[in-house]
């Protein structure tokens, strides 16, 4: 295969070769003690969540809105997660923790409505890494669970009051974009035939080439429905077929409409989708397999691993959510920019399982 890759497939490809690469020298050869990783974490967490209050008031001014819980909303969740995972630890240690414990519960709630206000999947995907990240710091730290029915009560309850606050909101401004229930309404008028129209068309490797949007001038494989950012193509000024501009609206039936087993089974086949799902699945099982032994290591007296061990709860449980939610509900979750998170947060759990022994 060419060095320089020759479409969207062996690009993806590539870029996944370079940050698992970058991410093994990153985590082996610099020193991750838990209060680097926690403090980078809270900072992140900060920085997020005014990123994402900006983008709400732009949206409000009507400057229009970058939507940036696509690319960074699975990295607050990451964050938000190693934070709470390190304020488990300190307290184990005895620090007094009540301050940093009432400013990220405070995060939270910041990252909770300007999220939710700047996209409705992202409270998806917010609420289920939530409960994951509850449940797996309860599994690794042992003690009273963090999950209990009252909580789960709650957050449901939360949830369901966010999805009710947007749907006022949109009617009293006049805004369909915050309607959650125009999303509901897109998906039922537009989902069954777009899933007909990719199981119809799709094939062992790629799909139909005069179902595409190229028409004639598609290969039938790679054409543009899954990629990474459109910015980084075009200022590589890589010859790839993009939806670019006015033409994205072309891929929303496969992009918006449905979840990322049909938009990748369309654009790069069935065998390729098996390889993408077994390749989901393998990292889930690493990076479980590595907190065990972070764990055991934790219980044996050596304290080395903390750092590695919260950041490893927080990219772990941001991987899964936004894997489940892009692969089970809607593509765009794993698509253009949020693949190449996706991607990173892959690469921070497959980098530590070098110098990792259970001796």
């Amino acid at each position: 295969m060419p060095l320089i890759a020759q479409n969207h497939f062996q690009l993806i490809l590539e870029v996944a070769i370079i940050l698992y690469a970058g991410a093994i020298f990153l985590i082996n050869l610099t020193p991750i003690t838990l209060s680097t990783v926690f403090l980078v974490a809270l900072f992140l967490a900060v920085v997020l969540t005014i990123l994402f209050g900006i983008d709400v008031l732009l949206m409000i001014l009507y400057f229009g809105q970058h939507e940036f819980t696509h690319p960074y909303g699975p990295i607050a969740l990451a964050v938000i997660i190693t934070s709470l995972a390190g304020l488990k630890i300190m307290d184990r240690l005895n620090i007094e923790t009540s301050k940093l414990r009432e400013l990220i519960y405070l995060l939270i709630i910041g990252i909770t409505i300007f999220g939710g206000m700047i996209h409705r999947s992202f409270l998806v995907l917010w609420f289920l890494g939530l409960f994951i990240g509850m449940f797996i710091i309860s599994k690794s730290f042992g003690g009273k669970s963090i999950i209990t029915p009252r909580k789960v009560l709650s957050f449901t309850t939360i949830a369901l009051a966010m999805f009710m606050l947007l749907e006022l909101l949109s009617r009293i401004f006049k805004m369909p974009i915050l309607s959650p229930l125009l999303r509901i309404g897109r998906i039922e008028n537009y989902a069954l035939p777009s899933v007909q129209f990719v199981l119809k068309n799709m094939g062992l490797i790629g799909h139909n080439p005069s179902t595409s949007y190229w028409g004639e001038f598609s290969s039938g494989f790679a054409d543009g429905y899954i990629t990474l950012p459109i910015t980084l193509i075009v200022k590589f000024g890589l010859p790839y077929p993009i939806f670019y501009g006015v033409l994205v609206n072309e891929k929303d039936t496969i992009d918006y409409m449905l979840p990322g087993i049909f938009g990748w089974g369309y654009d790069f086949g069935f065998l390729v989708l098996i390889f993408f799902l077994l390749w989901f699945v393998s990292v889930t099982y690493l990076g479980l397999r590595l907190l065990k032994i972070y764990k055991k290591k934790r219980e044996g007296g050596i304290k080395r691993y903390l750092g590695r061990e919260i950041l490893l709860i927080g990219v772990l449980t941001a991987f899964v959510s936004q894997g489940l939610v892009g692969i089970f509900l809607i593509n765009r979750s794993i698509n253009e920019s949020a693949l190449l998170t996706f991607i990173f947060l892959s690469s921070l759990i497959v980098g530590q399982v070098i110098k990792v022994d259970e001796k």
